[in-house]
């Protein structure tokens, strides 16, 4: 006996049971946990039988004669019932589980499961899709259109391959890092979204974080002028914003270079670890009363315009970086690290990222102008605050991004060379 073939009865039996539930939990009239369930064994007996019997045609005709039995169900829906259900959601899903009982036996059951998983997902989120839709604002499908265009049109069309002065500008490679970047500042915007007023001041700070931790400095400080006592509350979400700031550089690291991220990780984590600790001695300092419950609305994340601009500046710092690096050495890298953090500390880390990928700069010094480009685009933002917010404001934030950015020189300075993940 073929133990395999029972265990992919079993999975089958199991996948349609999975999907029959949640039909039937919506009272739907045409297909139920038997049906679901009868139909992927069917698939998983028709791969059987065009595997045994070598025959490429006989899990299509099976098939084909399925969509004929719901077609028919259909018109015998129509004309029994006034006001029948037109939808077609149940009718698809039988098909693929149809299919993916083929697919047990004739492909990979690993993604077979996978799919049978995620169908079971999408059918049982319908309501809170539906939700979620309604909701939308005209930004927010722009978002997802612009974002779609960036990743899914632009990209794959752009040349990979290297033009210009130090052989470092690759279109396609820019604006891979284009996509990176606007992606999670997009996956923060619809946390966001998710969150809505529901979110408190933490979620306030880490979202402002995730989604541009410049743009949260500037709206709290502005807050700050037309609000009574929120001094506190606006400094502890903008420094938690700049910690969050901290984790997206872990995140362009890893993504870009995986294999030296244990390398650079720990300086980077300890830094974050005593920005975590400012902003927990803020929180304690917060009179709770006083807490702030409404997030200014965050701008939409993935504009075309703000996707070029940065491609562009990614373009220039990585001429810069292998200008300074050719010219001056590592020098000339601590500069280009501190006047470019100024303004976007993406777009030095990425570059710096991809010149330790192709060993052009060790990691020890990566790490340290990585850092150091964060730290300049901590003083940039509490320069901001000092000019959008209330002296008070401007106190707080002091104290809070001076520690920062003390710890941060420190570690730069004292950080042995052997400590490591």
């Amino acid at each position: 006996m073929d133990y395999t073939d029972l265990t992919t009865l079993g999975i089958a039996f199991g996948l349609g049971l999975l999907i029959g539930l949640q039909r039937e939990r919506t009272d739907h009239k045409m297909a139920g946990v038997r049906t679901f369930t009868l139909i992927s064994i069917l698939g998983v007996l028709s791969g059987f039988l065009t595997r045994d019997f070598n025959n490429p045609y006989i899990l299509p005709v099976i098939g084909l004669a399925l969509t004929a039995l719901l077609i028919m169900a259909n018109v015998v829906k129509l004309k029994k019932y006034e006001e029948a259900d037109v939808g077609q959601t149940t009718e698809v899903a039988a098909l693929l589980m149809f299919a993916i009982g083929g697919f047990l036996v004739m492909g990979d059951q690993i993604l077979a499961i996978i799919m049978g998983g995620a169908i079971a997902v999408l059918l049982y989120a319908k309501e809170h899709m539906h939700e979620f839709i309604d909701n939308l604002k005209d930004k927010d499908l722009s978002a997802i259109m612009t974002f779609a265009g960036i990743s899914l049109i632009i990209l794959p069309i752009l040349p990979n391959s290297t033009y210009g002065p130090y052989d470092v500008i690759n279109p396609h490679n820019i604006w891979l890092m284009v996509v990176l970047i606007v992606g999670i500042s997009v996956v923060g915007y619809f946390i966001y979204k998710f969150l809505g007023k529901r979110a408190g001041i933490i979620s306030n700070g880490i979202l402002g974080g995730m989604i541009s931790s410049t743009a949260t400095t500037v709206s709290y400080s502005r807050k700050t002028s037309h609000a009574k006592n929120i001094n506190t509350i606006a400094c502890f979400i903008v420094t938690t914003a700049s910690a969050i700031a901290l984790v997206r550089i872990l995140v362009e690291v890893g993504v870009v270079i995986p294999g030296k991220f244990r390398m650079i990780a720990l300086p980077i984590v300890v830094e974050l670890v005593c920005m975590t600790l400012v902003c927990v001695g803020l929180f304690y300092l917060i009179n709770k009363e006083d807490s702030d419950k409404d997030m200014p609305e965050p701008e939409n994340p993935a504009q075309f315009k703000s996707a070029l601009v940065f491609g562009l500046l990614y373009g220039v710092i990585l001429l810069a970086v292998a200008f300074a690096k050719e010219k001056f050495g590592n020098d000339g890298l601590y500069i280009v690290a501190l006047v470019s953090g100024l303004t976007d500390v993406d777009a030095i880390t990425l570059s710096l990222s991809n010149l330790m990928k192709k060993e052009g700069l060790d990691t020890h010094t990566g790490w340290r102008l990585i850092l150091l480009a964060s730290l300049s685009n901590l003083l940039f933002k509490g320069v901001l605050a000092a000019v959008l917010g209330t002296k008070k404001l401007m106190k707080w934030v002091g104290f809070a991004f001076g520690v920062s950015i003390a710890s941060g020189l420190l570690i730069i300075w004292l950080w042995p060379q052997n400590w490591h993940f």
